[in-house]
């Protein structure tokens, strides 16, 4: 090879060795450092493109598991109330039976009466509290007040927009009453109010009260009248047995609240499970598309931390020819 101070061959090479190493060195440095062999599209434009559509999917999953969690604790909340009216039911039955062994005493029926009426309260009171981020699956209104926005509750299911849909109870709780219906009052059984709409309160729907107002406790019951009297639907000499009927069925009713409600606990748990199965499924895919093989790129890294080397001593001694000319005229 001829000696040149004009050009330089040996050094133009060595400075494009030394180029290339370091690029691949700089690319290798940010795969160590993000653990990423696909971190923007210039690394692999595919690869980045259905990782993003994936990542995307991640996030709407973990929507979806944030909307079941919710729906979870909505009906969690709305079991303990419903449990809890029935066992308040099971102290009016008491009370209601009581009432057929003070018939002749005004007082007694009265002052039973006014607790049966207290135990009613109770009844709305739990039902209204039962109310979680404004949906209240038991109350039957909204203009009670008391923040309840929504008488349903609707929760997605799946990336895909998937619903499902929680009917409030109060307005088909009547559907849950069987039984014989009462003397001279057989809507009572069906929980139909004697004036009022079905449904304006959980007692009126259960056909323990008539006419309720919305977030108002109520002040009397069907099962006595002001001066010791039995309530006028309930008459002749099975009235007693009637009325204990009438409890029986809104017992009945709330058990099958409780049981609709365990089935969409279940339900809800078996698409939590799901849903973060696949949250881990689109992690894993999003993994393998971008994440980088960490022994294999701590191996690179060394490789080429030794070329950098050997290209910077190639380059040192390309430049040094110059030098071997000089010293051809000493």
């Amino acid at each position: 090879m001829s000696l040149s101070i004009n050009n330089n061959a040996s050094s133009k090479i060595a400075i494009e060795t030394l180029d290339a190493v370091q690029q691949s060195l700089s690319n290798t440095q940010n795969v160590v450092s993000t653990g990423l062999k696909v971190s923007t599209a210039a690394d692999n434009a595919a690869a980045f493109g259905i990782a993003q559509q994936m990542q995307g999917n991640v996030s709407g999953q973990s929507a979806v598991n944030d909307g079941l969690s919710f729906a979870a604790q909505t009906v969690s909340s709305t079991a303990s109330a419903a449990n809890q009216i029935i066992s308040v039911l099971q102290e009016v039955q008491t009370a209601v039976t009581s009432l057929g062994n003070n018939q002749g005493s005004p007082a007694s029926m009265d002052q039973i009466g006014t607790q049966i009426t207290a135990y009613l309260a109770q009844i709305d009171t739990i039902a209204r509290n039962a109310t979680f981020n404004g949906v209240n699956l038991l109350s039957g209104s909204t203009t009670d007040g008391l923040g309840i926005t929504s008488g349903d509750l609707t929760y997605i299911t799946g990336l895909q927009g998937d619903s499902s849909t929680i009917t409030g109870f109060n307005a088909t709780i009547a559907s849950y009453m069987g039984g014989a219906a009462v003397a001279g009052a057989s809507a009572f059984t069906t929980g139909t109010t004697v004036t009022g709409a079905v449904g304006t309160t959980l007692t009126d729907a259960l056909g323990l009260t008539a006419s309720g107002t919305a977030g108002v406790a109520p002040t009397s019951n069907v099962f006595e009248a002001i001066g010791g009297k039995l309530g006028s639907n309930f008459t002749g000499t099975s009235a007693v047995a009637d009325m204990i009927a009438q409890v029986q069925s809104a017992i009945k009713a709330m058990t099958f609240v409780t049981s609709s409600l365990g089935a969409n606990t279940n339900n809800i748990t078996n698409m939590s499970t799901y849903g973060s199965t696949i949250s881990d499924n689109l992690g894993n895919g999003i993994g393998a598309l971008t994440n980088a093989d960490m022994a294999a790129a701590s191996a690179k890294l060394t490789s080429l931390q030794t070329k950098q080397q050997l290209a910077i001593k190639s380059l040192t001694i390309a430049n040094s020819q110059s030098q071997n000319i000089l010293s051809m005229f000493q």
